[in-house]
C-alpha cells in the first residue's frame, strides 16, 4: 500500500515541479508577471508554450490517476500488480514531461498513453 501512496504523492508533486520551466520561460519575457502570470503565459511560445502545457496536462492526469489509486485502496487491491502499473504511470509521466520539452511529439504522445493505460488498467483490475 505505501508503494501507491508515494506514487500518488509524486503524481501530486509532479506538475509542480514541471512549473518550474514556466517559470523560468516568464522570466524570460521581461520578467515573472505575479500579477498576471495566465496573461503572461498565454505569451509564451516555442519552449515555454510546451513547458506550461506539460505542466497544466500534469494536473489534468492526476484526476485520472487519483481516482484509479483510490479505487485501489477502496477495494484494497494494492498489491503487485497494481503497485507496478502505478509506478509505471509515475514514470511515464516523467518521460511524457521530458519528452514535451524535447518537442519529441511521438513518443511524448506514446508516454501519454501509457501512462492513461496504467490509470485505466488500476482501476480494471480493480473490478476482477
Amino acid at each position: 500500500m505505501d508503494i501507491l501512496i508515494y506514487c500518488l504523492l509524486a503524481a501530486i508533486l509532479l506538475p509542480y515541479l514541471a512549473k518550474m520551466p514556466v517559470a523560468y520561460a516568464m522570466n524570460q519575457l521581461g520578467g515573472y508577471d505575479n500579477r498576471q502570470p495566465r496573461a503572461q503565459q498565454a505569451k509564451l511560445q516555442g519552449f515555454g508554450a510546451r513547458a506550461l502545457a506539460a505542466h497544466q496536462n500534469g494536473f489534468e492526469s492526476l484526476i485520472v490517476f487519483s481516482a484509479a489509486i483510490a479505487t485501489a485502496l477502496a477495494t484494497h487491491h494494492t498489491e503487485g500488480l497494481i503497485q507496478f502499473l502505478a509506478i509505471m504511470h509515475i514514470i511515464a509521466r516523467v518521460i511524457y514531461t521530458a519528452f514535451y520539452w524535447l518537442d519529441w511529439d511521438k513518443l511524448r504522445s506514446l508516454s501519454w498513453g501509457l501512462a492513461l493505460f496504467s490509470s485505466i488498467a488500476i482501476i480494471w483490475n480493480c473490478i476482477n
